[in-house]
Order: structure tokens, then sequence, then C-alpha cells
């Protein structure tokens, strides 16, 4: 497999500063969602690069500081529970990799996007299903994310500690959920999210 594969195509169009962009966390009941910008150098590949959610914490965590080193720049950019309530978790996701986009310190001339569906960008870009499994730079984006969303999720663990947060950084298992129905929401939960649970098990929204 190529992991370069579409890198080359941009640059074949004569591109140069090429991005992968990459979300984490649209799912979770709880916390915010997460999207990082990468732009590797040409003809990059870093060993151990892959889907984040193929590989366990322990590698995320030392590609973490690989991929930060070896990047010609790299952008993490959040998107808040607040907007979430008030945008939805799509439009917010869009908006938080249109932020990592924007932040690059080096302005990438195009963008390769994860999924099938384009933030509002100032830029060329082109969307890859399964990109992050496909292209390098989305690998590494995606490792950003979600090391960058855990380390966050960690620190409302110590906040929150009756959520059980850093075992399941706020995704909606039995663990979860349990929690919640014991102690009620706390002000990262996603309220939108936890309604199917509340009338599930008929309790008032909160």
């Amino acid at each position: 497999m190529d992991w370069l594969l579409y890198e080359k195509e941009a640059q074949e169009k004569g591109y140069r500063h090429i991005c992968g962009v990459d979300e984490a966390g649209r799912g979770p009941l709880a916390g915010p969602v997460c999207a990082a910008a990468v732009i590797l150098p040409e003809g990059c590949i870093i060993e151990g690069v892959n889907d984040s959610k193929k590989l366990t914490e322990k590698k995320r965590e030392a590609l973490f500081d690989v991929i930060i080193e070896t990047a010609v720049s790299c952008s993490i950019a959040f998107g808040t529970v607040e907007e979430i309530e008030r945008d939805n978790i799509l439009a917010t996701t869009m908006h938080t990799m249109r932020r990592a986009v924007e932040g690059l310190s080096v302005k990438a001339d195009f963008a390769m996007i994860d999924g099938n569906r384009l933030p509002e960008l100032a830029i060329p870009a082109r969307t890859i299903v399964g990109g992050d499994a496909k292209s390098m730079s989305i690998a590494a984006a995606s490792i950003l994310a979600k090391v960058s969303r855990d380390r966050l999720m960690l620190e409302y663990a110590e906040k929150y500690p009756q959520y059980g947060f850093e075992k399941h950084k706020g995704y909606g298992t039995k663990l979860h959920v349990e929690a919640i129905l014991a102690h009620g929401a706390c002000p990262i939960h996603r309220q939108s999210f936890l309604k199917k649970i509340y009338a599930r098990h008929g309790m008032p929204k909160e």
C-alpha cells in the first residue's frame, strides 16, 4: 500500500504544503470534539503511523511526539460542548477542522479531509473516506487529535472522578451510562446526546 498516494496526486497538481485533517470525539456523550491538521515533509513516512483506532494508547502517545517533531507544521483545535449543543456535532466538527487548518504556522495550500464532508476552507481540498487508513498525513492528524482529546479527558477525570472518564474518555460505555444514571450529568456532558438514555430509563431531562 502506498501511504503517500494522495499526497503525490496533490503534488502532481502543483501543491506543496498539503495537510491531512482528521477529528476525534464525534460520538462520545461528554467532552469536546478535537481536530488536527498536519503537514509532513514531502515523501515522509513515519514508521508505525496508522489509523489511530488501530493503535494502542501507548503507541499513539509515542507517535504523538514523533509527529510533532517531524511535521513541517501541525495544529490542534477543539470544539466545545457549548458549541456542540448550540450548533450540533456535525457543524461543530466542521468548524473545528477549519480552525485546525487555519491554525497551521506554515499555511497549507491543499487539504485532505478524512470522511465524506468538506469544511468551509479558504484553500482547495478533497475528502477521503477512510483516509486515516490510506494517507500518511491524515493518519498523523488522527493520532494528534485522538491523543490530544484523550489527554484532556484525563484532566476532566480528575475534576469529575465519579464518571470514570479516564477509562472510557466520555464514550457511552456501560460504566459511563451507569455513572450518569447514578450521579446525573456534569458540565461537560452533551445534554442532547443524553436524551435517549434519559428516555430509556424514564428519567427527566436535565
